[in-house]
């Protein structure tokens, strides 16, 4: 009896600390879905166009008639692209954590398995080389080839790496993690080579395509990239508990009855869907990925099951903010979205270096 005392007494703090954690990441829930309507508020408000969310639907509910200027700012521009901008952050959000938790590392990110820069080199493509393309395939795809290639890129990408690090049924994430380099290597020389082909006109659509930008949000793209991105998050919850047991090490997780070739294989699909599909649509947008996921672990613990709609939440929470940020510090103009990105998310990456500094010294 003494012995079992004392092993009650040693686990209960444990438990209890879980316990506590596990209440503080529902409270995090509650309190970024708070934030995240918020912060949409503000992003259906504040514009270069002075239009105000609360007028417009005052009117509406009050039957007033509103303005075709007012309804075209609302409806047709800052609407869509305020849903585009909740989808893109969330996937990228989840991205990171799925891909942290497949590679047992905080600092990994969806670039490093090839799909950002597979679905860089599609966009590239189609940009530099549709003036090569017959009139008749050129008018059929027309405003849709850009997106289109970009998420197909991604999607080569995922296939080869697939092929590269899966044998006799078992993929190998240390593989997959070295192939995903080269192949973002090899990507990054050919969309070099297709960047220096680029003529003036081209070269300026490249250059505001890889600093990431929402201007382009329309109601047909969203039909195009949401329903993909939001089947691709949607599947990450499902896969925490496997990516709990997978922190232990493969072979503890299948003594704990995880499959873990499925985990693999789902959160790999589940990033290549979702990266390819958001890089198609925004462009390059950096350090949501990797930024979110960290700042969850270190306020609610590293428990998927929660880490991974929170990282959603936080996401399009970031992303709406720079958003608003990159189209009223500049105002009438906008500043792409990927350099309010990378100025806000470089000191805080800098940030968690210096903390795992002792973790990564080898």
């Amino acid at each position: 009896m003494t012995a079992i005392s004392e092993m009650s007494e040693a686990l209960s703090p444990a438990h209890e600390h879980s316990f506590d954690r596990s209440i503080l990441a529902r409270r995090m829930t509650v309190a970024l879905l708070v934030a995240l309507a918020c912060t949409s508020y503000l992003s259906l408000t504040w514009g270069a166009a002075g239009t105000s969310a609360f007028t417009v639907f005052t009117d509406l509910l009050q039957g007033h008639e509103i303005t075709l200027r007012d309804r075209v700012v609302l409806f047709d521009i800052r609407l869509p692209r305020l849903l585009m901008g909740i989808l893109v952050g969330a996937s990228l959000a989840v991205s990171g954590a799925l891909m942290q938790g497949l590679f047992r590392n905080p600092l990994a990110d969806p670039g490093l398995v090839g799909v950002s820069a597979g679905a860089g080199l599609g966009a590239i493509s189609a940009i530099v080389l549709a003036g090569s393309l017959p009139t008749a395939l050129a008018a059929l795809f027309g405003y849709y080839l850009v997106p289109l290639a970009a998420f197909l890129g991604g999607w080569a990408s995922t296939l080869v790496l697939y092929r590269v690090a899966t044998r006799r049924g078992q993929t190998s994430v240390a593989t997959m993690l070295l192939a995903g380099i080269a192949l973002g290597a090899l990507s990054g020389a050919v969309s070099g080579v297709l960047t220096y082909k680029a003529d003036d006109a081209q070269l300026r659509d490249l250059t505001f395509w890889g600093m990431g930008s929402l201007a382009g949000a329309t109601w047909s793209k969203l039909m195009i990239a949401g329903p993909i991105i939001l089947l691709a998050i949607s599947t990450a919850p499902f896969l925490g508990r496997g990516l709990n047991g997978l922190a232990l090490g493969e072979a503890a997780a299948r003594h704990l009855g995880v499959h873990v070739q499925r985990v693999k294989g789902l959160a790999i699909l589940s990033v290549a869907a979702a990266i390819g599909a958001a890089v198609a649509v925004s462009g390059g947008i950096g350090f949501i990925g990797i930024v979110v996921p960290h700042l969850l672990r270190l306020s609610t613990g590293p428990d998927h099951r929660y880490l991974l709609p929170n990282a959603a939440l936080l996401g399009a929470i970031l992303l709406l903010l720079a958003d608003i940020i990159s189209r009223t510090v500049i105002a009438p103009a906008e500043l792409p979205i990927g350099i309010v990105t990378a100025t806000l998310g470089s000191p805080v990456f800098l940030w968690i270096l210096l903390r795992r500094r002792g973790v990564l010294d080898m």
